[in-house]
C-alpha cells in the first residue's frame, strides 16, 4: 500500500508501506478515505521536532474492512472516525474522560493514517460508527471530530464552561 512517511524536516514521501493486519483481538483495519495534516505535524516538517522516518497522520476517517475477534462496537463495511490516540476506553483514566492517557494508550501518529490503509489499536474505544455513509461532501468536516473538536470539547470540560458563564481566551 502506500502511506506519507517524513525521511527529515520538508522531506515528506508518498512510499510504498507494509500492508497493516490485525495483530492484537482488539484491532480492526480501516480503508482510509480521509486523512488531513494537522498544526502538530508542521513542527517536525520545521525541523523543531524529530522527524526521522516518522509515519504521518493521525486525523483519519474511513471503512472498516477487518475486525478482531474481540472488537464489539464496529463491522466491516461501517463508515468510522477514528481518534488521535487509540485507547481501551475502559480503564479508570478513560472512565473519568482522559482518554488520551488510557494506560493502553497508543499515539496513531506512530502508525501513520496518511495511507490507504491502517491498523487501529483498540477499536471499539477509537473508533465510532456513523449513522450510515456520510454524503462525500460532509467527510472533511468529519475529520475535525478525529482531532479538532476533542481537543477543543477538553479544553471547555477543563475550564468548566456552562451556561451563564462568560468565557473568553487569555491573551
Amino acid at each position: 500500500m502506500r502511506g506519507v512517511i517524513m525521511h527529515a524536516p520538508s522531506d515528506v514521501r508518498v512510499v510504498d508501506r507494509e500492508d497493516p493486519r490485525v495483530i492484537h483481538p482488539t484491532d480492526a483495519i480501516i480503508r482510509v478515505t480521509a486523512s488531513c495534516v494537522c498544526g502538530s505535524d508542521l513542527w517536525p516538517y520545521r525541523g523543531a521536532d524529530d522527524a526521522a522516518d516518522a509515519p504521518m497522520g493521525h486525523e483519519y476517517v474511513g471503512v472498516v474492512e477487518e475486525i478482531g475477534t474481540d472488537v464489539k462496537t464496529v463491522k466491516p463495511g461501517d463508515f468510522v472516525v477514528g481518534s488521535f490516540m487509540a485507547s481501551d476506553n475502559t480503564c479508570e483514566i478513560c472512565q473519568a474522560g482522559y482518554q488520551s492517557r488510557c494506560v493502553q494508550v497508543e499515539v496513531m501518529g506512530m502508525i501513520g493514517t496518511q495511507a490507504e490503509r491502517a491498523r487501529i489499536p483498540h477499536a471499539d474505544g477509537t473508533l465510532v460508527a456513523t449513522p450510515g455513509q456520510p454524503a462525500p461532501d460532509l467527510i472533511p468536516s468529519l475529520l475535525a471530530a478525529s482531532d479538532v473538536l476533542g481537543t477543543g470539547w477538553f479544553a471547555a470540560v477543563a475550564a468548566e464552561v456552562g451556561p451563564g458563564k462568560t468565557e473568553a481566551p487569555q491573551v
